[in-house]
């Protein structure tokens, strides 16, 4: 049994985990913060789908690695390794990419200020994504 493929397979898989929670988390409290604007017959700002989808992306630094794992000549369980760690690493930054989004929703819904600022935050989140997915391309 080749153990790397697991780890091929991991790096897509435990990303698009964390984009899940991510984009799931955003997306209950965008549609909460719309139902309050909605309650309040004040216009429901659809920006918010920007925090919902940003999560996402980790999904395709996931499906990035998983190809260089799949055409690298290293060894198994390096291999094995990369795909776990740099899967769990960037799903664990697209899960509170959404949580950071959750909390941005509800702040732009209620001031309708700040966006910039939010986005600015969850580019910074992202960041440790496209870092772990640069750094372990670097050890393949």
């Amino acid at each position: 049994m080749d153990f790397g493929q697991i780890g091929v397979a991991a790096a897509l898989a435990l990303a698009a985990v964390g984009s899940a929670l991510g984009a799931g988390s955003a997306g209950m409290a965008a549609i909460g913060a719309w139902k309050k604007c909605f309650a309040n017959n004040k216009q429901a700002p659809f920006m918010l789908v920007v925090f919902v989808g940003a999560p996402l992306t980790q999904t395709i630094y996931g499906m990035i690695l998983m190809g260089a794992l799949g055409r690298s000549e290293k060894e198994a369980m390096i291999k094995l390794g990369i795909g776990i760690l740099g899967g769990i690493a960037m799903g664990f930054s697209a899960w509170f990419q959404g949580k950071s989004g959750a909390v941005a929703s509800d702040a732009l819904a209620e001031t309708g200020k700040g966006f910039g600022n939010y986005i600015i935050v969850l580019g910074l989140v992202e960041t440790v994504a496209l870092f772990v997915m640069v750094f372990s391309m670097g050890v393949l």
